[in-house]
């Protein structure tokens, strides 16, 4: 009988050590899978997190690339332009000693066949003085418009990128335009607004930003209002 008891005292002492351990390693284990599940929930967020940073550099290639090709188009074109305003000067130089040169020879035909007459060389003569007084009257306007048209920016050059919405890639574009002072910016007509947002792409980006009015502050060297109207400017949230 004695025997019996310790059996069944050492059973129960097993099922309880038993029913313990168990509990124990179960919950290890639940906590095992609630960390595995939490694990796998972070891989799937870094994963989605690496499709979004995959996607968002993939447009900042495309951007560069658009940027870099309307650069190159911005250097293509004012080269173009240059070379376009450029050369009416030279023809507007060239035309007086062409208008002089032609007059001799117009004269040198007229003369040898008015030889046998002796009034016709008056009329000639009266000719020739016509000529030549039109062409040197012709010669100032053309010259004068070509310099106005191939005038360079006056002053040093500014640093641009003081102003909110110029970085280093609408500088370049922007000296690509001849544009390299505050002053000029400062005296943009409605014209060359719509002029160089064609060239830069932009939509009103320039009224929004009001690169005029900051470089009108700028121009006139008024520091203190320029800071206190645009204080972002200088920062790294100035572009």
């Amino acid at each position: 009988m004695g025997t019996f008891f310790y059996m069944l005292l050492a059973f129960l002492v097993g099922v309880l050590v038993g029913w313990f351990i168990w509990g124990r390693l179960r919950g290890e284990l639940d906590g095992l899978r609630g960390d595995l599940d939490r694990t796998r929930g972070e891989r799937d967020k870094l994963r989605a997190d690496s499709d979004r940073l995959t996607g968002e550099l993939n447009a900042c290639g495309k951007t560069r690339s658009d940027l870099e090709r309307q650069l190159r188009e911005a250097q293509a074109s004012s080269g173009a332009g240059g070379a376009k305003a450029s050369s009416p000067a030279p023809a507007a130089l060239m035309s007086t000693p062409a208008a002089a040169e032609s007059t001799p020879a117009a004269a040198k035909p007229a003369a040898a066949k008015a030889a046998p007459a002796k009034a016709a060389p008056k009329p000639a003569a009266a000719k020739t003085p016509a000529k030549t007084s039109a062409a040197p009257k012709t010669a100032p306007a053309a010259r004068k418009a070509a310099t106005a048209a191939a005038k360079p920016a006056s002053g040093k050059p500014d640093n641009l990128r003081r102003l909110i919405g110029i970085g280093p890639v609408n500088e370049k574009l922007l000296k690509a335009q001849g544009v390299t002072t505050f002053a000029q910016i400062a005296a943009w007509t409605s014209t060359d607004i719509k002029r160089i947002e064609d060239v830069m792409n932009f939509d009103g980006r320039i009224a929004r930003e009001r690169w005029i009015e900051q470089a009108k502050l700028l121009a006139a060297g008024n520091e203190a209002e320029f800071a206190k109207q645009f204080p972002t400017a200088g920062t790294a949230s100035n572009t």
